[in-house]
């Protein structure tokens, strides 16, 4: 044990968490259960159990069951930002990289990513408020995500970067680690972006860290989506929503127990 660094016992710690997000998210969630059902297939309560494994894929998938998981989540995470009266600062989180993208020679943001930039940069221009980005070095990248969100918005979006968190390894390290960033700045109050799903957990956290939080919520996902037959039809592009607002939702709750503890 005295080998192991505090950098290789973060990477144990956030493989231990993907890997437990894998198996209580769609669609590892419903799988898991199919292997179990399979495992002991010669119990009563094996059919019992596949039974409701497949359903459950499959009400993961149908847009209309993940279009109310996200509105769920989107309904609290608060207006559309019009003014940010004594904010000092917009925060951008990231949302991991695209690594070793051949058609840009190298690491570069992901679609999640590339929404809270532009919304950032927009908020930038239209509010007059310095940027903080936030996102450390996922294991396979050559560089951390705040360095190449900083490199977007510096050379693409033309708003320079004043600074820079580069060690998070999830949300609960961008509000520590952003807001010991900010203090020394002697900012409190800031203007957060975000995804509209996340922003409820996201604000959550940045609260806990000290923060007064304006939210700058984006990439509605939900909200305002008109009804249609397809609804009821199986799509990926639903599960992922679903393991999207899940995602958030075990978070939430994480969360507020660790709070509590």
């Amino acid at each position: 044990m005295a080998g192991i660094t505090f950098e290789s016992a973060m990477s144990i710690v956030w493989f231990i968490k993907n890997l437990l997000g894998a198996l209580l998210l769609p669609p590892g969630n419903g799988l898991l259960l199919l292997g179990i059902a399979g495992v002991f297939r010669k119990k009563r309560w094996a059919l019992g159990l596949s039974l409701f494994a497949g359903v459950l894929l499959i009400a993961q998938s149908l847009p209309v069951v993940s279009q109310w998981l996200i509105t769920t989540l989107e309904q609290d995470a608060g207006p559309v930002v019009s003014e940010a009266k004594g904010a000092g600062a917009i925060v951008v989180l990231g949302s991991s990289l695209n690594f070793d993208a051949p058609e840009y020679g190298g690491d570069t943001a992901n679609e999640r990513t590339l929404v809270r930039l532009r919304y950032g940069a927009y908020l930038a221009r239209k509010l007059d408020l310095p940027v903080l980005v936030s996102g450390g070095k996922p294991l396979r990248a050559s560089k951390s995500e705040a360095a190449v969100m900083a490199e977007i918005m510096a050379n693409e979006l033309g708003v320079k970067v004043r600074w820079r968190e580069t060690n998070s390894m999830d949300t609960a390290d961008n509000a520590r680690m952003s807001a010991e960033i900010l203090s020394e700045a002697g900012i409190k109050r800031i203007v957060l972006v975000t995804q509209a799903f996340h922003m409820p957990r996201s604000r959550l956290l940045f609260e806990q860290a000290g923060l007064e939080v304006i939210p700058g919520p984006t990439g509605f996902r939900g909200l305002g989506a008109p009804p249609s037959v397809f609804d009821w039809v199986p799509s990926a592009s639903a599960m992922q929503n679903s393991y999207y607002a899940l995602h958030e939702w075990l978070g939430i709750t994480w969360a507020k127990l660790s709070l509590r503890n």
